[in-house]
């Protein structure tokens, strides 16, 4: 079993001696200059920055009979300029903005997919990129039924949203996972989790 137990002394993890904000349009991007206690005890002087856009909520959208799922296709400015062309295909999310994590993701689900979920399960809270960004990301799945119009844009356009709804199998999901053609973290996560929920036999 692996011992997570910590043999750090008590006291503070970090001093922060100081910090400014680098920029404040879409996120806040802050410069801080800190003091880390180490493992051993003693300290490092380092600076680091970070991004912080709040937290956001995450579903996947799925049909027990039918055994699809819904995601959603758009262009991610982030992943355009490392070099990837294409949309990113993801499971809907979005920020939370003040609401609790299960209001804002029924929101961001009817504006995005067009539907409405049934009862929704949180499966857990996790950190996307916690060398750089502070948003925590709330985990969902949740049921749906019904016709889902795929091809049309959804989203709202003055956030720049143009959003297309996919259906489509979980194996293919899974398929596409394993091809590369779903490449965003947060997705991989929960197809997978779905997967596996199905395979014990947990998803009903």
């Amino acid at each position: 079993m692996m011992d997570t137990s910590s043999s750090r002394e008590s006291g503070p993890r970090a001093i922060i001696r100081t910090q400014r904000v680098l920029a404040d349009d879409w996120g806040v991007l802050t410069k801080y200059e800190l003091s880390y206690r180490r493992s051993d005890g003693g300290w490092q002087d380092m600076t680091r920055e970070t991004y912080d856009r709040g937290h956001g909520a995450v579903v996947l959208p799925y049909n027990v009979e039918r055994a699809t799922v819904v995601l959603t296709r758009q262009f991610r400015l982030p992943a355009f300029v490392t070099g990837h062309d294409d949309d990113l295909i993801e499971a809907c999310a979005g920020l939370l903005d003040a609401r609790d994590p299960e209001t804002a993701i029924r929101k961001e689900a009817e504006e995005e997919t067009g539907l409405t979920l049934g009862k929704i399960e949180k499966i857990g809270e996790f950190y996307m990129s916690p060398g750089s960004v502070t948003e925590r990301l709330h985990f969902f799945v949740a049921p749906y039924t019904g016709t889902v119009e795929t091809g049309a844009s959804r989203g709202v356009y003055q956030e720049g949203e143009d959003i297309k709804v996919i259906e489509t199998t979980l194996e293919e999901a899974l398929s596409m996972v394993e091809d590369g053609r779903i490449i965003d973290a947060k997705t991989v996560m929960l197809i997978q989790h779905l997967a596996l929920r199905i395979l014990r036999g947990r998803t009903g």
